[in-house]
């Protein structure tokens, strides 16, 4: 499969902003660890915030359990990050900011997690509200009793985008996989984050309808720089 050639965009003050196009699983795992690595290196580091999609997969986080999966047949590959077992494809866009989380930023304290995936929520739903679609972030705030484990964004009862990070040195890397596209075979034989197949959903299932991908793309860019 031809990868796509990744574009990079240096903002003033702002994260390292790159689109990899459709790439394979294990080889955008590869570069995040590199890229973990450069962030860590350098106290000065803005970040990155990467786009991307993958050829079908599923990924196994730390708290996937014996029955996430059932008839999948194609790879699986287990993952350091957060979550029970979730389905990547490319009828997705997926996002990894790659960030110093020792550095306070838009209002989080050093070394805040919660925040930071409140904060990527929040991306997600300010761009689904450009589409006119309201939905809602399940991370609560610290002082709320509630799990980690139960993130992502919701359409009503239904989950649009999924998140599991992982934090190395105390830089984020892995985030969250958006469902734009309807595609009937994602989440075939798994049972993704936990829940039913039957409880994921797209943008273009929501709005019955097509969208522009390169358009949902820099919206979504523009509400990740904002909110992070």
């Amino acid at each position: 499969m031809e990868l796509a050639t990744s574009s990079t965009t240096s903002l003033t003050n702002e994260m390292h902003f790159e689109d990899w196009g459709l790439i394979d699983y294990q080889q955008a795992l590869e570069k995040q660890t590199e890229y973990v690595q450069k962030v860590a290196g350098d106290e000065s580091h803005p970040g990155y915030l990467i786009f991307c999609s993958h050829p079908a997969v599923v990924t196994t986080g730390r708290q996937t359990q014996a029955d996430d999966i059932f008839a999948w047949d194609g790879p699986v590959i287990e993952v350091s990050r957060g979550g029970r077992a979730t389905y990547h494809g490319p009828s997705q866009v997926v996002v990894y900011p790659i960030l110093n989380l020792k550095k306070p930023r838009n209002g989080r304290v050093s070394q805040e997690i919660r925040g930071f995936i409140r904060a990527i929520e929040q991306a997600i739903v300010l761009t689904l509200k450009k589409y006119g679609i309201e939905s809602h972030g399940k991370t609560v705030n610290a002082s709320e009793s509630s799990s980690l484990e139960d993130t992502g964004v919701w359409v009503n009862d239904k989950k649009i985008a999924s998140l599991g990070i992982a934090v190395r040195k105390w830089i984020s890397f892995h985030g969250a996989a958006i469902n734009v596209s309807h595609d009937e075979k994602a989440f075939f034989g798994l049972n993704p984050c936990g829940y039913k197949s039957s409880t994921m959903t797209s943008l273009e299932a929501v709005l019955q309808k097509e969208i522009c991908i390169s358009e949902f793309k820099n919206i979504l860019k523009d509400n990740f720089l904002k909110s992070l």
